[in-house]
């Protein structure tokens, strides 16, 4: 099957679920119930692709399937921010109140933290990605035991609404915030789709594209900027989700076997689309808002995550 029939078919499933989403089951009034439903959609649409793209990105230059932004800890970081504001602040404080100011905080802390991490990290490519994997992961557990140490001292009020705010959630999207995302997001794919050639060279190694011409330390030093501000965007939106960005890349690799940039990230993208707007369905309509998809996406991220390290070991041996 040719790819550009599977992206059809990813689009065709992708607009099925949004549709059902939509659609499905709308008690009261319909002006009230379709639009707050779209604005769910909107999020998730939005966050699946830029999620999707950074990881793309980011395993791109990093020539590793298993790496993502999330998993060197950049999730960590806004639970730290939003940890902080409580904890010195409260919850009804102007950084907490102020939504604009609470969503600017957290995306630049996250930008920042990322650019600090991945200056000492990724200079030259002189540190092999098993070390990089290993220092995310020590910085993740790092910065998630402050959080619990914190979080043991903050007032149990508080704590209950510091936790509405560490758990990915489409059910209360701010739409000045939505619109906000859109703007920054729509800013760095423009700047994404021009460099998407350079991408697939980017993907033949350092060496090889260096010799083709590329300016490869300061294209990578860009993506990780781009990727940074994507990861954050969709962070300080909906929360994190953790391993979302492993499973649905790593989809499309299996699923759309290319090197081109443009249709593995168009069909990463899809994918996301599908398993957000499907799964938050299933969790509206199946599970009756029993559990949270951010909890079912890291269950099974974990586990597909494990996998992967497994088949990494057995193909190294």
């Amino acid at each position: 099957m040719r790819n550009s029939t599977k992206l059809i078919i990813l689009t065709v499933i992708a607009l099925i679920c949004i549709l059902l989403y939509g659609f499905y089951d709308i008690k009261g009034g319909f002006d009230y119930a379709f639009p707050r439903r779209m604005m769910r959609v909107g999020a998730m649409v939005i966050t699946g692709f830029a999620i999707a793209y950074s990881t793309v990105v980011f395993q791109t230059i990093t020539h590793n399937r298993i790496l993502t932004p999330s998993v060197m800890g950049i999730d960590s970081m806004f639970e730290v921010v939003q940890t902080l504001i409580f904890f010195f602040a409260g919850s009804v404080s102007i950084w907490v109140v102020n939504q604009y100011l609470n969503f600017a905080v957290s995306i630049v802390a996250m930008i920042l933290f990322a650019l600090i991490l991945y200056r000492f990290l990724f200079r030259a490519d002189k540190h092999p990605i098993y070390l990089l994997l290993l220092i995310g992961m020590i910085l993740g557990t790092f910065l998630g035991s402050l959080v619990s140490f914190l979080q043991v001292l903050i007032d149990p009020v508080e704590y209950l609404s510091l936790q509405s705010r560490l758990f990915a959630s489409f059910t209360n999207i701010k739409v000045e915030l939505l619109y906000i995302s859109i703007g920054i997001l729509l800013l760095a794919f423009a700047y994404g789709y021009r460099i998407m050639g350079q991408l697939d060279v980017m993907s033949l190694g350092r060496e090889n594209a260096i010799n083709l011409g590329i300016n490869y330390d300061r294209l990578v030093l860009n993506v990780l900027i781009l990727s940074s501000v994507l990861i954050a965007t969709s962070t300080a939106l909906v929360g994190p989700i953790t391993f979302f960005g492993l499973i649905v890349a790593n989809l499309s690799y299996q699923f759309l076997v290319t090197y081109k940039h443009s249709i593995l990230i168009l069909g990463a993208g899809l994918i996301s689309v599908i398993a957000l707007v499907g799964g938050q369905f299933i969790v509206e309509h199946i599970f009756e808002m029993n559990t949270t998809l951010s909890v079912i996406i890291n269950f099974v991220g974990g586990i597909y995550f494990i996998y992967l390290l497994l088949k990494e070991s057995r193909a190294a041996g």
